[in-house]
């Protein structure tokens, strides 16, 4: 619902696009799409682009700031395909890639847009192999991969991307058997814990775990998490402040899953994040599209930390 209030679909491209470009231009590390083809929660009729389309254009309309998906979903792609997006971008991007994957979650929309909805250990059965097939993609010249969900038999993937030695692979999710495991055999990053101190230091806990089990060095890998966050002046009313924010969306959930807060109660929160075991955050900032300034505020947040 981040562009509910622009009415023309040039219009909402071009305000996305906005704030892209405020990005660039300041000291963010990167921007992130999220990978839907609905609204979500909750299905609308309102416009939602498609993540990797949308990535390679921002790619183009950037220079300096890293793209990212957080996450892409593995059942809306055959992976094979995904490496050979990911490579493109990769390279259309100058190397500013960070490709985001995880395993899915939001049945309608698979149901809707015609994909099969497994069950969980499927959709966990297909992500670990997805996961294989990806990075064999990206570091092999004659991959072969034969297995329950997936198989590929030396697919020509050229070029396989820019940065080295591959294109930066993020991995959403915090589960301990698979996910978790997954990044510690094969991923840049993992995103964990949801701004949650407490989960964030469990989590991180089992994935260093998974890294000393197989010899991995589990302080080369970005423990990524997700703040939502709308910064206010001490004393103003959160309703009136955030009002243009909030267009149609739902004021209760927009207050249960936003913290409304001064800088310094955001910037509390990031602490705790990071002294939980985080090392990089990626903050939600509802409203952002119709107010610029907000880039602006965030980025002073981020600089108590740099």
């Amino acid at each position: 619902m981040d562009l509910a209030g622009f009415s023309d679909p040039v219009e909402q491209w071009e305000a996305m696009t906005a704030v892209a470009k405020k990005a660039d231009e300041g000291s963010w590390d990167s921007i992130w799409l999220f990978d839907h083809f609905h609204t979500v929660p909750e299905p609308s009729t309102e416009s939602t682009f498609e993540a990797w389309t949308t990535t390679a254009a921002l790619s183009r309309d950037t220079k300096r700031v890293n793209i990212g998906q957080m996450v892409g979903c593995n059942g809306y792609r055959n992976p094979a395909l995904y490496a050979k997006i990911a490579s493109t971008v990769d390279v259309a991007s100058h190397g500013r890639l960070y490709a985001g994957l995880g395993a899915g979650w939001y049945e309608h929309e698979w149901k809707a847009y015609g994909y099969e909805w497994p069950e969980l250990k499927d959709r966990m059965g297909a992500f670990r192999e997805a996961t294989e097939i990806i990075y064999k993609m990206w570091t092999e010249d004659e991959p072969v991969f034969d297995g329950k969900y997936y198989s590929i038999d030396k697919p020509i993937n050229e070029p396989k991307g820019v940065r080295k030695p591959h294109p930066s692979f993020w991995i959403g999710g915090g589960g301990p058997n698979v996910t978790l495991k997954l990044v510690a055999k094969y991923a840049d990053a993992a995103n964990i814990g949801g701004g949650n101190p407490e989960v964030i230091k469990e989590k991180a806990a089992i994935l260093k775990g998974h890294c000393d089990a197989i010899g991995r060095d589990y302080d080369e890998i970005i423990k990524s998490t997700g703040i939502n966050a709308f910064p206010i002046d001490k004393g103003d009313d959160p309703v009136k402040a955030t009002g243009k924010a909030l267009g149609p969306m739902n004021r209760e959930r927009f207050d249960k899953d936003n913290l409304i807060g001064t800088e310094d109660e955001i910037a509390n929160k990031v602490e705790a994040a990071l002294e939980a075991g985080a090392d990089y955050v990626i903050f939600y900032v509802p409203g952002v599209a119709y107010d610029l300034d907000l880039v602006d505020r965030m980025e002073q947040i981020t600089k108590r930390f740099a």
